[in-house]
């Protein structure tokens, strides 16, 4: 039986345990989902969205085909997937009913690509900012201050939100590229950051290479998915990932953003729509430079494999 209805979509179980561990009820997430459906809506309308949701007594698990049983007016789009090797029907959230739905099934954490549906021009790219285990934040906010540096420097400009977690997002809105070089300028713009400062930044994707600095990672860029600004993170007290201004990052820490205190935040503004530059096209020499890096994933992965031999062959004593 439902609690309560909101534009049409039946609520059910609002004041029982999001989670396990989670401290907030399934009310907090959908109240915070309802007041910033105006901003975060527009975030998500047109791209297929994959979800990680969370359900009492199991662990959080990502979804990306939509559930069965939704509602006739829930719109998705085809997408074929290399996981399944089947086609999946992702949800494409436009409004605020379906933002309510979702909120409905648990669907605490909402990730969308930077290309809309039947459009092969990705429109931004990322530079995801993790820091080491057991960093404080304001070593983050210098490696942001690095990309920002980068950045200027291409000619180009970006707004930064935090993760939701320990890190920080620079998104840069882009226009007129194929993915394949908005994936190489970032892979040039992670690795110019980090030889600003070799000591503070890295682009090494295996964690035992970082030596302690904050991974300057380019890989959601082009095909790859980053949780969208106003979203919630599964963790303690649901955490938001949350527009900052350049000139405030000293000034905040991650756990100031979250469903509890995003509203109020918020007021009537759309901060994240004020932060971002107007798209912007790719210098072609930045894009050429990124062409010259091998793919991180692809490294990495072949790395591992060298690296595994070797201890393999010294174990053997070959």
């Amino acid at each position: 039986m439902a609690d309560e209805e909101r534009d049409g979509v039946a609520l059910s179980s609002l004041d029982s345990p999001l989670g396990d561990g989670l401290e907030v009820t399934k009310r907090d997430l959908v109240d915070h989902f309802d007041a910033a459906a105006d901003r975060l809506v527009p975030l998500l309308a047109g791209r297929p969205l994959s979800v990680k949701r969370v359900r009492p007594g199991q662990p959080p698990f990502m979804q990306r085909n939509v559930s069965k049983g939704a509602p006739e007016w829930v719109r998705t789009v085809p997408v074929w997937s290399e996981g399944s090797h089947r086609e999946i029907h992702q949800v494409l959230c436009d409004d605020r009913r379906t933002l309510l739905w979702l909120g409905n099934q648990r669907a605490v954490e909402l990730h969308v690509p930077f290309l809309r549906a039947g459009s092969p021009e990705p429109t931004g790219l990322v530079l995801d900012l993790d820091p080491p285990e057991g960093a404080d934040f304001p070593v983050v906010v210098a490696a942001a201050r690095l990309v920002r540096r980068a950045l200027e420097d291409a000619g180009l400009g970006g707004a930064v939100k935090t993760s939701g977690s320990k890190g920080l997002h620079v998104v840069v809105p882009v226009q007129g590229s194929p993915v394949e070089d908005v994936a190489a300028a970032t892979r040039a713009l992670a690795a110019r950051t980090a030889a600003l400062d070799p000591e503070l930044a890295t682009t090494a994707y295996l964690l035992e290479d970082r030596g302690g600095r904050v991974f300057i990672d380019s890989t959601r860029s082009g095909q790859g998915t980053i949780v969208a600004a106003y979203s919630p993170r599964i963790r303690p007290g649901l955490p938001v990932s949350f527009p900052v201004a350049w000139d405030d990052l000293d000034a905040v820490r991650p756990g100031d953003f979250t469903v509890a205190t995003a509203a109020g935040l918020l007021g009537d503004r759309d901060p994240w729509a004020e932060a971002l530059p107007l798209p912007q096209r790719l210098p072609g020499a930045l894009v050429a430079e990124g062409h010259t890096i091998p793919v991180a994933r692809v490294q990495a992965m072949h790395e591992g494999k060298r690296r595994k031999r070797a201890r393999e062959a010294e174990g053997t004593g070959d």
